[in-house]
């Protein structure tokens, strides 16, 4: 059946102001899907709502850290590591191990990009709004015979992450000894980087808490522990040991 003029005249109207404003909702979803398809790495969704953690973490910086910061971490790193398809076949997390494997061309943007992938998509599953209290099973243990007790480990912890100068990362690793150990990272470098295996962190990053404490990072360090998720700390901590 042909189209008269006017009608076609309408067609291609309808046509234009949908391209213009937008409203192609299934080609748009198909596009998507086809350029994901390339990305060797996903950003992964956050477990819970942007307010779920609040108070302590409240939604609009949970919002911009996940949808802005972590997805820029996971664009830049697909844009490195597929000019390199050895790379683009590996896990995120042993192109870290391995890194004097990475070419010299994207070694800075792969120790970046690929530390703050890696160290987001640990610290979203770290956290929980049923989370908090006291440390259960076999990290509560390992913590205790480590630093004597859950409290004198906290500040250690705090400790870490307060004299962190600039940008980085306050850490719960097991060593290259298999010892439980606090350490700080600058940055997005990761203990993974070190041989060593990070069992929990925490981002001491201006974006991860400046909107809500401003400069009061101490008090950013103090509240955190109210959302930490036990268990998914002693899952890694158990996976890490096994």
């Amino acid at each position: 059946m042909s189209l008269n003029r006017r009608n076609f005249f309408l067609i291609l109207g309808a046509t234009t102001g949908a391209a213009m404003f937008g409203t192609f909702p299934k080609l748009a979803i198909a596009q998507s899907s086809d350029a994901a398809s390339d990305k060797p790495f996903q950003l992964p969704p956050l477990p819970y709502a942007y307010d779920a953690l609040e108070p302590y973490i409240d939604a609009e910086t949970m919002r911009f850290h996940h949808d802005k910061h972590h997805a820029a971490y996971t664009k830049k790193l697909n844009q490195a590591v597929n000019q390199y398809p050895e790379l683009a076949n590996q896990s995120a997390e042993d192109i870290l191990r391995n890194m004097d494997t990475v070419p010299e061309d994207i070694l800075t943007t792969v120790r970046n990009n690929g530390g703050g992938y890696v160290n987001h998509a640990m610290f979203w599953q770290i956290m929980s709004p049923d989370g908090g209290g006291n440390p259960t099973g076999a990290i509560a243990t390992a913590i205790t015979e480590t630093f004597g007790s859950f409290d004198a480990f906290k500040e250690q912890f705090n400790e870490a992450g307060s004299k962190q100068f600039g940008s980085g990362w306050a850490w719960l690793v097991l060593d290259t000894n298999n010892q439980l150990q606090v350490m700080s990272t600058p940055n997005q470098d990761s203990p993974l980087m070190d041989g060593m295996y990070p069992i929990m962190g925490n981002d001491v990053w201006e974006h991860a808490y400046y909107l809500k404490y401003r400069n009061k990072r101490d008090e950013y360090l103090t509240q955190w522990w109210n959302v930490v998720n036990w268990e998914e700390v002693n899952k890694r901590y158990e996976q890490a040991i096994a």
